[in-house]
């Protein structure tokens, strides 16, 4: 049964949002492709969706494989894989404890900015964020959201006639140590943080999804729906 995810204000435009388990790189590909698809023909609104991975590194179009800063034995010794795919950005990282969003959103009605999507998705994160007392910005330069000099959520996309996929990925509880086995969306100077570091504690994952689903609701102005794993994947 579907249930509807409340905001702060009336929105004007139908969306949904679909929570899913852990999935691997390549299958969480396979969907969003298939989604993008959809909604390109417009058999499907606007749609989040939200999940996990395994352990896996991701190359980006522009990215370089000397920001992964060590063997294909660490890494496979570390059980993380290597995935070259098609968003936008450099290298990063995905695991356990880190919560990923993708978008499978067609930009025509937001004005066809993609720099001004970028800042929105940043601004759905820096938005959550507010829920659990983390205080957030953007860093003029780079892409992604930081708190003071370190960066907690990491953005790429990849965009097919006006329809994105890929999105955001915001650091719960990960491993932080695997980061250190790669320059973070080629970034050098600067490391990664997470919400459990910077609050001390774990945090549940439901209540992140929650207020993420919340705020992208409010920043994409979208009643959003929640519709079960099964009906996402059929």
């Amino acid at each position: 049964m579907n249930s509807a995810i409340h905001t702060s204000a009336p929105a004007t435009r139908p969306g949904r949002v679909l929570n899913l388990g852990t999935i691997g790189y390549e299958d969480a590909l396979a969907l969003q492709v298939s989604l993008r698809d959809q909604r390109i023909a417009g058999s499907i609104p606007d749609t989040l969706i939200l999940l996990e991975h395994p352990p896996v590194i991701t190359v980006g179009r522009s990215g370089n494989t000397e920001n992964v800063l060590v063997s294909d034995a660490v890494l496979k010794e570390n059980g993380i894989e290597l995935y070259h795919t098609n968003r936008g950005g450099d290298v990063t990282y995905h695991g356990p404890g880190q919560l990923v969003g993708y978008t499978i959103l067609d930009l025509k009605p937001y004005g066809l900015d993609l720099r001004l999507h970028l800042r929105r998705i940043e601004e759905v994160v820096i938005q959550a964020l507010k829920a659990f007392d983390i205080q957030a910005t953007r860093v003029p330069g780079f892409t992604g959201v930081w708190v003071k000099d370190e960066k907690i959520a990491s953005i790429g996309l990849h965009i097919k006639r006006w329809v994105t996929m890929h999105g955001f990925a915001l650091n719960l509880q990960p491993q932080l140590q695997h980061f250190s086995f790669i320059h973070p969306c080629g970034i050098r100077d600067r490391s990664m943080t997470s919400m459990e570091r910077l609050l001390g504690h774990l945090v549940e994952s439901d209540l992140v999804r929650k207020e993420l689903a919340a705020a992208f609701g409010v920043v994409f102005d979208l009643a959003l729906e929640e519709e079960s794993a099964r009906h996402a994947v059929t």
